[in-house]
């Protein structure tokens, strides 16, 4: 899950799995009214940069971390035929909105909670015979949805181009999870695939054949997500990474290339 610190200015910093939820939905700002200042999948970093740029930014700092809140708590329970939500149905949307991103796996596939998720989870949750304060869902029939569905809206449902850029990377390690790549694959291979796809954008650019430069920058930012999650860290925080080392360079272009001073 990838979390975003964001910033209102003159009104507060806070941390967010789902920005389009938590600060246009729910707190009524739209796009060009607040910035996101960093994005990680540590929740624990995520937590206390949030309360030192809130310090550093003279806003008031919060009691508690972010990842000590209610809302990133809700601990579900996975059986070989359900799942099984820590609240009543009446609760549950809010609870799931919260929960923006989180992932598990069922015997029958891997799950994830997205906007289109949620709407399948509220149509077909029950209430536990064992526990109203309980609700929960038929793993196989959800994991078919995704299947069958994407659960990642093309058109908006989510307006920051940063978080449909997220939502595509766990798309990919959604994909990934599914077909064992995580738990048999390694860097090693991993590293080899790339190769084997730059080599192929290669031959695509002499050719000057579109469709396949198209398709082959595709399949590297892929083999790539793969690659982050194999090595112990994600393409987010690489890209990240990258970008801070490179934002301020200075240079100039020659033949064709960007020279750094």
């Amino acid at each position: 899950m990838t979390y975003c610190i964001y910033h209102i200015p003159g009104k507060k910093i806070g941390v967010t799995n789902n920005i389009k939820y938590r600060v246009e939905e729910q707190q009524g700002y739209n796009e060009g009214e607040y910035e996101i200042l960093e994005m990680s999948d540590d929740i624990d970093y995520v937590s206390h940069k949030e309360l030192e740029l809130q310090k550093k930014y003279g806003y008031k700092v919060d009691e508690k971390l972010y990842k000590q809140l209610k809302c990133n708590q809700m601990n579900i329970n996975v059986t070989e035929q359900t799942t099984t939500f820590p609240c009543p149905i009446n609760k549950l949307k809010g609870q799931l909105m919260d929960n923006m991103g989180m992932k598990w796996k069922t015997e029958h596939g891997s799950c994830i909670i997205t906007k289109e998720s949620i709407k399948w989870i509220m149509k077909n949750v029950k209430t536990s015979m064992f526990n109203t304060g309980r609700s929960y869902v038929y793993n196989k029939a959800f994991a078919r949805w995704f299947d069958n569905n994407d659960a990642y809206p093309r058109t908006g449902a989510i307006a920051s181009d940063q978080c449909k850029q997220m939502c595509r990377f766990d798309k990919i390690r959604l994909w990934a999870e599914d077909r064992g790549l995580y738990h048999k694959g390694d860097p090693k291979t991993q590293t080899l695939k790339l190769m084997e796809e730059a080599g192929e954008i290669c031959r695509a650019v002499l050719k000057k054949d579109e469709e396949q430069i198209i398709d082959g920058i595709g399949d590297c930012v892929v083999v790539l997500t793969n690659l982050a999650h194999l090595a112990g860290t994600s393409i987010e925080e690489c890209i990240d990474a990258a970008y801070n080392e490179i934002k301020d360079r200075t240079g100039k272009m020659s033949n064709g290339t960007f020279k750094k001073d």
